[in-house]
């Protein structure tokens, strides 16, 4: 089973889209987890579960901003922890070194995918 999110191009470069799976597709593809989010890095896309590690809230207090201004790191609204793109790390405020739980997307024919972790 997968789930096809959206095009790749309705995500402009340096920004995100979050989604709701339904539980069935949460179970098979995402750890029963219901909130996930997609963002852009030039013509990567990566996928994360929407939880913040330091405290369990969704990082996007408005829907889809999960990007610092300077568009270079995922950002937590809660609390400000700013997280890497390309492997969810914690790199500044209160959970230095945790992660974000990182989901498997592919980008096939334009269409973000996403599939039950490898």
């Amino acid at each position: 089973m997968t789930r096809e999110l959206c095009r790749a191009d309705d995500i402009p470069d340096g920004e995100g889209r979050g989604f709701v799976l339904e539980q069935d597709e949460a179970d098979l593809l995402a750890g029963g987890v219901r909130d996930i989010f997609v963002v852009r890095r030039g013509r990567e896309i990566f996928g994360y579960v929407n939880s913040c590690p330091h405290t369990g809230t969704p990082l996007d207090w408005i829907e889809d901003q999960f990007m610092t201004r300077d568009k270079r790191r995922i950002l937590c609204a809660t609390h400000g922890a700013e997280f890497r793109i390309d492997d969810g790390r914690c790199v500044n405020g209160p959970c230095i070194g945790d992660a974000l739980r990182r989901l498997h997307v592919v980008v096939r024919e334009n269409r973000v995918h996403l599939e039950p972790g490898k």
